[in-house]
This record gives C-alpha cells, sequence and structure tokens, in this order.
C-alpha cells in the first residue's frame, strides 16, 4: 500500500465523540513511551503528524487519523502510565475499554510491545482481555533497532511460548523499527488485505 494522504481530524474524549463515519478503522495502543507515535509517523511518512514527546503519557485522548480518503488510523493513549493518578488511569482505562468494545468501524488493533524487554504482565493482560471481548489484534514488537536478528528472534519466540500457553491460534506479529522504517511495508500491507476483504 502506497499512504499518499494522511491527516489528522479530531481528538476524540470518548468514542461517543469520535468521527461519524462507516470508514474502516485500525488503532494503535501500547504502554506509554514503546514508540507508538514515532511508527504511527513512520508508516505514514508524515513527519510531525501524530505529536511524539520524550515524556510518557502525551496521549491522553483517541486521536483519529484520515490515510488516503480511505481509512483511519486511530491513536489511543498508552496504558500503565505509572506517574498518572488512580483517577486519570482508571478515566484512560474505561475510554479505551469503552472504544474497543463500542467502536463498530474497529477492524483491528495493533497491540505496541518493546522487543527489547521480555513479555510484560500488563501486555499480557490487555491482549488476554481483547481475546475474551473478541476483538481482532496483531502484535507490533517497536524499536528492533536497538537489538541483534537473534536477540529479537529469542524475545518474540518467548512471547509466543507465552502466548500458547492461553492461545491455540497466536496473533499476527510484525517487528518495527522506526528509525530504520523496518517493517513499515508489512503493516501497511497487512492493512491493506483487511481492506480489500471488507
Amino acid at each position: 500500500m502506497q499512504i499518499n494522504t494522511s491527516s489528522f481530524v479530531i481528538s476524540s474524549p470518548d468514542v461517543s465523540s469520535c468521527p461519524k463515519t462507516t470508514l474502516p478503522e485500525y488503532a494503535f495502543i501500547g504502554r506509554s513511551n514503546v514508540g507508538k507515535s514515532s511508527l504511527i509517523n513512520m508508516l505514514c511518512n508524515h513527519e510531525g503528524l501524530a505529536k511524539t514527546s520524550s515524556k510518557p503519557g502525551k496521549t491522553l485522548l483517541i486521536n483519529h487519523f484520515l490515510i488516503n480518503n480511505t481509512w483511519h488510523l486511530v491513536d489511543l493513549p498508552g496504558y500503565g502510565y505509572a506517574q498518572a493518578g488512580k483517577k486519570q488511569r482508571e478515566q484512560l482505562r474505561r475510554m479505551i475499554e469503552r472504544y474497543c468494545l463500542l467502536r463498530e468501524q474497529l477492524i483491528s488493533m495493533f497491540v505496541l510491545v518493546d522487543i527489547r524487554h521480555e513479555a510484560q504482565q500488563i501486555d499480557m493482560d490487555f491482549m488476554q482481555w481483547l481475546g475474551e471481548n473478541e476483538i481482532p489484534f496483531a502484535i507490533v514488537f517497536t524499536k528492533a533497532d536497538k537489538l541483534s536478528r537473534q536477540a529479537q528472534q529469542e524475545n518474540i519466540e518467548q512471547y509466543r511460548v507465552r502466548l500458547s500457553e492461553q492461545w491455540e491460534e497466536l496473533p499476527p506479529m510484525f517487528v518495527t523499527s522506526a528509525e530504520k522504517h523496518i517493517g513499515r511495508d508489512d503493516i501497511l500491507n497487512y492493512i491493506e488485505e483487511i481492506n480489500n476483504s471488507l
């Protein structure tokens, strides 16, 4: 897939104020500071489309971006941001869950995890919740340029083992690096395939 146009549409505090369209949506989510904004900018080849920050917890709203006038890329708030107060964490959790459960246009979630770390319980719990609620998702490993190919494979295998304990069928997995533009075509072709089948 070639991305010819990408533009910011709206930031919404709740699923009820998301765009009233029938366009398919692909939502990106992950723990704070996993490199979500950088990955979105890399995928769209549009520097500054999603606002990046060295401080975690920057995204606090549901952000819609219109891609090629045919589908929406959705940037969701990061979860597990330790610096946020309990009340804010609860608000974000509810916002994310309401979007996932109520947004009919949502086709698939992309759950971002930092490939440098072993499987974190908070990520596993979120994937489990998606599975229990029958929400399709793929796993996107970020920051692959920080590890050797062998170390990448070892960490991915660890995830496969952990996931296999609870899942009969594993979700699609993508290895990416925003810095080196790794994995861009794989993710975009995957989205294009789904869009063509709708």
